[in-house]
């Protein structure tokens, strides 16, 4: 217990140190990833609670593994809801984080090389170090050195993965993937393994992504969204063609040997899923007020790496960027600090997470309280 206590003293010392709170009464919720404004929606739960009033609510829980009896005809809806957004199959996972460590060590080993930003998630990177594949990472967003990678190594492996984030979680951006799609087309053994868990729901005019924004879905291979962002709800999913889900069904560690969704958040999942293509306003207006936040801190002489709702207010250090937050706090608008290992070291920030319920009068209010 030495060893623990001694390296918590340690993160205290370098404004490290994380602990479990809830979020405070508070006039702007910066902090959230609800980023449609639909987790506290009355007006929807009624509307879903509503479908089943001459019926049973599906059950709350699944009780074990889909492969043994955890399956249901809800998590089968959702998938065949998925399946005829998307045009490919899908496959349900517990959380994005779930996916990520599962898939990738599934269709990775020693004849695969991974190929992934600098900057992916944790998630990823964990995938990555699971699968036992070689691996390297290269600069965040650099297809010039991307594609050296791919011409010095492509015909070296059976397959080559490249691993990237549609928008990325901490700085906002976004990959550019028609670009990436370009080199993969260069090759015959190279798949693009794409996290859209920032972009499911915010862009595309059906609310599936990036890679729908971007008219470049059909050229991904395996694409994974999340429910637990702007669908409201928990749960993550695959889209990729049918080998690759009959495969991971059979081989995905995670999938074979994890309780399953219950079947009532599957089922509010499919709700809110089949919903996205009705609030394109929901999205004109969330791009709006993120761009005249981004404009405001863009302004001050910061950093703006962001292109999305997501917008890092970068100020260096853990101390500042703690004060910072702890000032914003007390005026009213929860924003957390992100500090090292979860952003580069003097990166610190606050990461301002906009939705689609808040008003133009709140960001006004926002951009008052940040320093001139």
């Amino acid at each position: 217990m030495q060893y623990f206590q001694s390296r918590l003293e340690q993160l205290a010392a370098q404004n490290q140190l994380r602990r479990l709170s809830r979020i405070p009464e508070c006039r702007l919720n910066c902090s959230s990833n609800d980023y449609l404004g639909l987790s506290r929606s009355a007006e929807l739960q009624t509307e879903f609670l509503n479908r089943f009033s001459d019926r049973h609510l599906p059950a709350f829980g699944s009780t074990s593994s889909r492969l043994l009896t955890g399956n249901s005809e809800y998590h089968e809806a959702l998938e065949a809801t998925l399946q005829q957004a998307y045009g490919r199959p899908a496959l349900l996972f517990n959380s994005g984080y779930h996916a990520n460590i599962g898939i990738l060590p599934a269709i990775a080993d020693k004849h695969t090389l991974i190929l992934a930003d600098k900057l992916v998630h944790a998630s990823l990177i964990d995938g990555t170090r699971l699968s036992g594949a070689p691996y390297k990472r290269f600069r965040h967003n650099d297809t010039v050195q991307l594609a050296r990678l791919l011409n010095e190594h492509a015909a070296e492996y059976r397959h080559i993965i490249v691993v990237t984030e549609s928008i990325f979680s901490m700085d906002g951006d976004f990959a550019p993937l028609a670009e990436l799609v370009r080199l993969k087309n260069q090759y015959n053994n190279i798949l693009i393994y794409l996290d859209e868990a920032h972009a499911v729901g915010v862009y595309g005019t059906s609310g599936l992504g990036l890679a729908e924004h971007d008219a470049c879905l059909k050229s991904i291979d395996i694409l994974v969204g999340t429910f637990g962002k702007a669908a409201a709800s928990i749960g993550a999913y695959a889209i990729c063609n049918n080998t690759l889900k009959t495969y991971l069904i059979n081989t995905m560690r995670p999938l074979i040997f994890s309780t399953a969704l219950p079947p009532i958040n599957a089922a509010w999942s499919d709700f809110v899923f089949q919903k996205f293509p009705l609030w394109q306003a929901k999205r004109l207006h969330l791009n709006h007020i993120s761009t005249k936040l981004r404009t405001a801190v863009r302004q001050r002489g910061l950093p703006m790496p962001s292109q999305s709702n997501v917008v890092p207010y970068i100020v260096g250090s853990n101390r500042k960027a703690e004060q910072l937050a702890a000032q914003l706090q007390q005026q009213g608008c929860y924003v957390l600090p992100i500090r090292p290992p979860t952003v580069p070291p003097n990166t610190a920030r606050l990461r301002f997470s906009l939705t689609a319920d808040m008003q133009e009068s709140d960001i006004d209010w926002l951009i008052s309280l940040l320093p001139a």
